[in-house]
């Protein structure tokens, strides 16, 4: 039961790191390959707003997540726009591109040692399972970000424009929405979410500029997992592979574990490539 409980906390964080991917993919049919740096740089961003200005971590989450928000909005004007209509591989290797150079210029800011936040809120124990406080708050946020992005996609005008644009970009721009402001808005808001998820990683475990691709690969199992497009299915996703990861070095040695979720990633491509949870738009 341990091991089930920290795999299924993390698991909600996993979730939400793929939220941001999953949403890119699903609006604008772009896969965003950036999406680990973007991880990695949120944790960054974290660690230097506490360590510079001695903000409270989880306030510093809310401020990375906001500059994610603006950051992305960036990267969708200068690199993905002019790329969008062309082709697959063009966007493909457009945010190739960014990854590259974002992981350059943070190699050079931060080299690759790794970095650590001293959050120690202790923990709880419930009978036989002692769950840490730390990870206990980032599933919780993880959750209320996974509803708030529901509640946005689906009761805002905002959130039903870039629905509308989802399904038919010509109808909503005949009816009066700007296709471009909500494209850039929707990248913006996958990449909030990868530095959110960033941040709280932060707050538990360690970093590196590098450590974004290992959630890179998570994200990419969990939203096939969670079916294309669907946020829901994404948080799901990660509690699946989260359980599996806490499971699984019970009974074999860890460095086994990826072996297994990559094996699970192929055979929900072969069996259901719409995801368990269905791909949603």
């Amino acid at each position: 039961m341990q091991y089930v409980v920290d795999g299924l906390l993390i698991g909600c964080v996993y979730g939400l790191a793929a939220m941001g991917m999953s949403l890119i993919w699903g609006v604008m049919d772009v896969i965003n390959l950036a999406h680990g740096v973007l991880i990695a740089l949120g944790s960054f961003g974290v660690y230097l707003i506490c360590t510079s200005l001695g903000l409270n971590p989880y306030l510093a989450v809310v401020v990375a997540g906001a500059v994610g928000l603006l950051a992305g909005m960036g990267i969708y004007k200068v690199a993905i726009q002019r790329v969008l209509n062309t082709s697959s591989l063009a966007t493909l290797l457009a945010t190739f591109s960014v990854n590259m150079i974002l992981v350059g210029l943070g190699t050079l800011a931060f080299s690759t040692n790794q970095r650590a936040l001293d959050v120690n809120l202790g923990s709880l124990t419930i009978g036989s399972v002692t769950v840490q406080v730390t990870r206990l708050i980032a599933a919780l946020a993880s959750i209320l970000i996974a509803g708030g992005l529901f509640l946005f996609l689906n009761h805002t005008s905002p959130g039903k424009f870039i629905r509308a644009i989802t399904n038919n970009r010509d109808a909503a721009e005949l009816v009066g929405i700007s296709s471009q402001r909500m494209l850039a808005f929707s990248f913006g808001l996958g990449c909030m979410l990868a530095a959110l998820a960033g941040g709280l990683i932060a707050t538990i475990f360690p970093f590196t500029i590098l450590s974004g691709d290992v959630y890179q690969l998570k994200s990419f199992v969990i939203v096939v997992l969670g079916g294309l497009g669907n946020p829901l299915g994404a948080l799901l996703g990660g509690l699946i592979l989260g359980a599996m990861e806490g499971i699984l070095p019970a009974f074999i040695h860890t460095s086994w574990v990826p072996v297994f979720e990559f094996i699970l990633f192929v055979i929900i491509l072969i069996v259901k490539p719409t995801g368990l949870f269905g791909a949603k738009k």
